[in-house]
């Protein structure tokens, strides 16, 4: 298991350092001290590989607080790093036109399916979310929370609903 483990924290590594070389625009990078925050947070949950990426304003209205959206890729599969604040999470929606993969990358998250229980979502773990199915995903309430968003180029999102918080409030 450790080996394995290993493997996937080099390949990470590698795959940073060749979708590093793409220069995507965003609103704003956290100031220097935020972004050490966080990353001393992140590190005291396992680490972390990715950037942090900037901050996420465009998306701001379908999520319960801040959250910072680092682009890999964009040719044909659509590849970023999503940050979420401890207790953020996004709204109830769906993805048209690809499925959508999560792929937990450091702390603890969740993330719901429409009529079934809310699942966490730990580093290494990946989950796939069929095309059209209504969902949300977001971090524990007790820690900051990295997964990687895997969808086909050019899918779109249908924001529904925000999450009841009473629902987010009742996970252990």
């Amino acid at each position: 298991m450790k080996t394995s483990k290993l493997w996937v924290s080099s390949a990470l590594a590698a795959t940073l350092s060749v979708f590093s070389a793409f220069v995507f625009s965003a609103p704003t990078a956290p100031d220097a001290k935020l972004t050490n925050e966080i990353i001393q947070s992140l590190q005291r949950q396992g680490g972390t590989v990715f950037p942090i990426g900037k901050s996420n304003d465009a998306y701001a209205k379908y999520f319960t607080g801040d959250t910072y959206l680092a682009p890999l890729s964009g040719k044909d599969v659509n590849v970023s790093n999503v940050t979420f604040a401890p207790k953020v999470i996004n709204h109830w929606h769906k993805h048209k036109g690809s499925c959508q993969v999560l792929v937990g990358v450091s702390g603890r998250g969740y993330y719901q399916i429409w009529g079934e229980p809310a699942k966490e979502l730990k580093p290494g773990e990946s989950m796939v979310i069929p095309e059209g199915v209504k969902h949300w995903h977001g971090a524990s309430k007790d820690g900051w929370f990295q997964h990687l968003s895997i969808m086909k180029e050019g899918a779109g999102t249908e924001w529904l609903e925000p999450v009841d918080p009473k629902e987010y409030e009742a996970l252990k």
